[in-house]
């Protein structure tokens, strides 16, 4: 399927602040860019880089004053997830050297914390993609998914004793909960179509069977139309932007996804 990703960000800026955004989506196994805009008011001076986790990053000072940045992108995914019941746990020993920082504990996911947890969940469940999928049924189960919860900043023990969380904090619970399994899981940060309300999403990826799939506790099945903008740890690494300075906020933040008819 094409879609059609927007976003725009608006900033009131009261001195010259160092930014670094991550609002490119780049070409992959998983989705072609086919088309993309980046536009600034007022225009600024840019220096883009690949970060470790192969994320596109752009280096910018931002002025004194009202800025906006509007990014528009047609890209090509799938209409479909691709799911895989009964794929096999990999040995710790076999992951490529690549994945391995990805069992690791991280800032929002002790993974340490959910050892006895974990393995009560995915008890009945064979090793691998169907443990992964107990792991999200349960989060679904007993985990609200709030788009408008007020709790920043929540690792998953926080998000595992409250029991509610934007699809920020589903993820990283459902990751600290493979992890405890040695299954490799990181975060997914970027666009899903017919999301509601629209807004960024974030979602998790576990590595089973030899690569990596999707999985997302805040849908009822598996869906495609999904946009990646980055990938990390967790969300210390995919923030959409980070500014250096003084806290500051967008005061406006618009996010927009459309099926589009026909290739652009």
């Amino acid at each position: 399927m094409w879609l059609r990703t927007g976003c725009t960000l608006s900033f009131t800026v009261p001195g010259p602040t160092p930014f670094i955004m991550m609002l490119r989506a780049r070409s992959g196994a998983q989705q072609w860019v086919a088309r993309d805009t980046y536009t600034m008011t007022p225009s600024v001076p840019v220096l883009e880089f690949t970060d470790a986790y192969g994320n596109l990053c752009q280096r910018l000072v931002v002025p004194t004053g009202e800025f906006s940045i509007h990014t528009s992108a047609d890209v090509l995914t799938a209409d479909m997830i691709d799911v895989a019941p009964g794929a096999p746990f990999d040995d710790v020993q076999t992951l490529p050297d690549a994945v391995l920082t990805y069992l690791l504990p991280s800032r929002y996911c002790e993974s340490e914390q959910f050892n006895e947890m974990s393995a009560e969940i995915v008890a009945d469940a064979a090793p691998g993609y169907d443990q992964v999928v107990a792991i999200c049924d349960w989060i679904r189960r007993e985990v609200a998914f709030n788009p408008a919860s007020i709790h920043d900043h929540m690792t998953a023990a926080d998000v595992n004793r409250r029991r509610e969380g934007v699809c920020r904090d589903l993820a990283h619970l459902g990751i600290a909960m493979c992890r405890s399994l040695s299954i490799p899981a990181r975060i997914v940060v970027g666009y899903l179509h017919d999301l509601s309300p629209m807004d960024l999403h974030a979602w998790f990826e576990a590595w089973v069977g030899g690569r990596w799939y999707t999985f997302d506790a805040t849908q009822d099945a598996p869906r495609g139309g999904r946009v990646a903008l980055g990938y990390g740890h967790d969300a210390a690494q995919v923030a959409i932007f980070n500014q250096f300075g003084p806290a500051l906020a967008a005061h406006q933040m618009v996010v927009s996804v459309a099926l589009l008819e026909a290739a652009p």
